[in-house]
């Protein structure tokens, strides 16, 4: 880990409208995410776990507060603006794969590059490559309905780091699998962060995955803690 910083969270809070009544998720959190670093945050089904991430990644926005993306505030930014900024800065891996099924898994892997206005032969170079850095090369043009759940997640892992993302930000992304899967989706997360030099934050259950993170962090009572406090 270094001190460069790739995520800052500086008292963000994050409020529901639920009916007549404000429901606070998120109150007053800071977090610093630098490169390299990884940080599993874990608490209880619906402590805001999953809303924080989304938070983080551009895709919901907080009540109040700034998120910071390598130094941009992301909530300045338009919406195609932020699009383009998340495509490049951030990966995504959820515990549903989210994979186009008309797709094969090459194409799937090549969108967010195509999407960044990489040439075609460019796209499909670094898809073919990141595809076999999860050990996917014999699969690369079966569809998702033809490949297994774990396939299909490391299919999701390659998408994530096809555009050499600053950041991965994952929420539960062994959830959906069978141990032996699960167990495989990590060492290929942990030898990727190391491979790569990514910075990684993980929303799980997933106790095996947890041990391997430089931070632990507990969500509960709308703010983040330390696991040692809690």
């Amino acid at each position: 880990m270094n001190n460069k910083v790739i995520i800052e969270c500086q008292n963000i809070s994050k409020t529901y409208q639920d009916g007549h009544l404000n429901v606070e998720v998120i109150k007053d959190l800071n977090l610093t995410v630098h490169s390299e670093e990884s940080i599993a945050i874990i608490g209880a089904s619906g402590s805001g776990k999953s809303t924080l991430l989304q938070l983080m990644g551009g895709l919901d926005y907080q009540t109040s507060g700034i998120i910071k993306i390598m130094g941009s505030d992301i909530q300045s930014l338009n919406q195609t603006e932020l699009g383009l900024w998340r495509n490049q800065n951030l990966g995504f891996i959820y515990q549903f794969h989210h994979l186009l099924p008309e797709f094969t898994a090459l194409e799937n892997v090549m969108m967010p590059l195509l999407i960044a206005n990489k040439p075609v032969k460019t796209a499909r170079d670094k898809a073919l490559q990141v595809l076999e850095q999860v050990n996917l090369e014999n699969r690369i043009d079966h569809r998702p309905s033809e490949l297994s759940g774990g396939e299909k997640q490391r299919v999701s892992i390659a998408r994530a780091i096809a555009n050499d993302p600053a950041c991965i930000l994952a929420d539960e992304p062994t959830g959906n699998l069978d141990k032996r899967n699960a167990q495989n989706i990590i060492k290929l997360l942990l030898d990727l962060k190391n491979e790569l030099n990514l910075s990684f934050v993980v929303v799980t259950h997933d106790e095996a995955l947890i041990t391997h993170f430089d931070r632990i962090l507990v969500m509960s009572d709308r703010q983040l803690y330390p696991a040692t406090e809690k």
